[in-house]
């Protein structure tokens, strides 16, 4: 007996400190197993008590390993982002290098201007003139503009003298002349009522030379055989029809004409605009 105990005790003193620890673990769970067994049932026996403990502790394990994944956030869950796509940046981000258009101009309108009427026979190339520049706020004489224009007793030459004049009173330099050789052709009658709104829309009259016939929209006839020129300082209904200021009789100044019926009055002539 003395032998066999001195065998045991050099066999678990030779033994690896990880072996050691690793039995007793085991015997701590046994001991407090088989207590917590024993306390609650005293009368099973030895067999069924060890077959119950055993099952306990696999159920207890299971449970354990099911609560530790339904705390852990799922690896299949995508995690969220504030990133927005590149069509919705697309979207919330103006194009800034696009150029914003320009306001389209009024379907009507008709510039403030002081008329008056010509004072000689052969004036009325400086008087259009002189009325044109009134809507600009340019106020001068028909004596000081027919000596610019080098009007005389047979008239002022041409619709290029008017733009000239106009250029050099008005800042900028705006004005350009449209000669119309014979008969205009529709895409000349389309320039003039662009060339007119335009004008207008930036406070600017328009001079024409105009020769022969025409009929204004209330039905009154205007005839100049020899040339004449007049003031547009008006249109409505989108340039369809121009307002004229025509300092050849006091009683009748500004009447309607339709821009077709006054591109067909310049025929032979030109206008600045």
């Amino acid at each position: 007996m003395k032998h066999t105990m001195q065998r045991q005790l050099r066999r678990f003193a030779t033994q690896r400190p990880y072996q050691i620890a690793a039995a007793s673990a085991a015997a701590l769970v046994i001991a407090t197993t088989t207590g917590a067994l024993l306390a609650t049932a005293d009368d099973a026996p030895a067999s069924q008590r060890t077959a119950t403990t055993v099952a306990e502790m696999r159920s207890d394990t299971v449970a354990s390993l099911g609560e530790a994944r339904d705390a852990s956030p799922s690896a299949s869950a995508a995690p969220a982002t504030s990133a927005a796509s590149p069509a919705a940046k697309a979207s919330s981000n103006p194009d800034l290098t696009r150029k914003p258009e320009p306001p389209k101009p009024p379907a009507t309108k008709v510039l403030k201007y002081e008329y008056e009427a010509q004072n000689t026979y052969y004036n009325c190339g400086p008087a259009a003139t002189r009325n044109a520049l009134s809507a600009t706020g340019i106020d001068r004489t028909q004596e000081e503009l027919g000596a610019e224009l080098g009007t005389t007793e047979m008239g002022t030459n041409s619709a290029e003298d008017t733009t000239r004049v106009l250029n050099a009173e008005v800042k900028g330099a705006p004005y350009r002349t449209r000669m119309f050789a014979g008969a205009p052709s529709p895409a000349q009658m389309d320039r003039l009522q662009a060339d007119v709104v335009k004008a207008i829309t930036d406070g600017r009259g328009v001079v024409a030379n105009v020769v022969g016939d025409a009929t204004d929209t209330d039905g009154g006839w205007h005839s100049y055989g020899g040339g004449h020129y007049i003031a547009v300082v008006g249109y409505k209904d989108n340039g369809r029809t121009v307002r004229i200021a025509d300092s050849a009789n006091p009683a009748d100044p500004s009447y309607w004409i339709t821009t077709i019926d006054l591109a067909n009055w310049i025929a032979s002539r030109g206008y600045s605009a």
